[in-house]
């Protein structure tokens, strides 16, 4: 089931089950998880693209051990609100997914996710060679923390 108010989302997640948040990119999907209670996003790894049926079966495989109960994708609208071809594209990936997975699948506006993951790298001061390992993942948890705030305010974590 895709919905797109986060509202319906945190309706829809069943109680005390954790959230997958998603960072699809052309050549990989980032993947972070909250616990439990939904208070915490945590960067889990990062997909290298291959074919949808593979990305999917590793997704999955993630969703099923860790009891996920909704994925939320970030949504890559420009910077002015509107909604180009990532966004199609990461539509399409959910449409093609929620035939694969029954639970709700959610979007949320992923708009500068990736910068404010590399500035939190870099005032770690990671190297280049592992910000490029963990930046997606690190943008999915950015992604997911932001949807685990917003349903804490709505009352629905």
């Amino acid at each position: 089931m895709i919905v797109d108010d986060i509202t319906d989302f945190a309706a829809a997640v069943p109680p005390m089950t954790a959230i997958a948040g998603l960072d699809l990119g052309d050549k990989t999907i980032g993947v972070a998880v909250s616990d439990s209670f939904r208070s915490v996003a945590t960067p889990l790894e990062t997909i290298r693209r291959k074919k949808f049926g593979l990305d999917a079966a590793r997704l999955q495989e993630i969703l099923a051990a860790r009891s996920i109960g909704g994925v939320i994708l970030g949504l890559p609208r420009n910077m002015d609100g509107s909604e180009g071809p990532r966004c199609q594209s990461t539509r399409a990936f959910a449409r093609n997914f929620s035939r694969l997975w029954d639970g709700p699948i959610g979007f949320w506006d992923e708009r500068l996710s990736t910068v404010a993951a590399e500035r939190a790298l870099l005032e770690a001061d990671t190297s280049r060679k592992r910000r490029a390992e963990v930046i997606d993942h690190v943008a999915a948890s950015y992604i997911l923390q932001g949807v685990l705030d917003r349903m804490r305010h709505l009352g629905g974590a």
